[in-house]
């Protein structure tokens, strides 16, 4: 005898999820239900949406195991012009490997000041960080440990 598979009967309560019309949505390609069949014009689609924290989470490992730089390199190459700009009556000019090296300094001293005020949040029993945390943070590293202004 040929096996089926069993279905549940359709019991019980349903997630709220956003609604959208199918004729309201733009482009030129025609949204397709699940099943394959054409949709009809007033029909109801569900986005779906993952649970709070979930992408967070996923965010949070995707940047813990890349190695690539988070600050874009043009934006960072500017700042670093405009500040020299004002402290030099002449421009002065950056080699590529010195902007290179002036970033990733950069992104370590700020990754690591950021652990270490994610600590003074979790030590004041809170996950999110504050600007008092950021303080925290700087104060207790002392002035050796980077900029402090105390």
């Amino acid at each position: 005898m040929a096996r089926t598979k069993q279905r549940r009967p359709e019991t019980g309560r349903r997630s709220v999820a956003r609604v959208t019309p199918n004729k309201n949505r733009g482009g030129s390609k025609g949204v397709r239900s699940p099943g394959g069949r054409g949709a009809a014009a007033g029909t109801v689609t569900r986005t779906h949406r993952f649970r709070p924290g979930t992408v967070a989470l996923r965010e949070i490992r995707k940047y813990q195991r890349s190695t690539e730089l988070l600050i874009r390199k043009l934006p960072f190459a500017r700042l670093c012009r405009e500040i020299t700009n004002i402290f030099a009556p002449e421009p002065f000019r950056w080699t590529a490997e010195a902007l290179l090296a002036m970033q990733e300094a950069t992104e370590d001293f700020m990754v690591h000041l950021l652990e270490d005020c994610n600590l003074c949040a979790i030590h004041a029993k809170r996950v999110t960080i504050m600007p008092k945390d950021l303080q925290l943070a700087r104060r207790i590293r002392g002035p050796l440990a980077g900029v402090s202004s105390y």
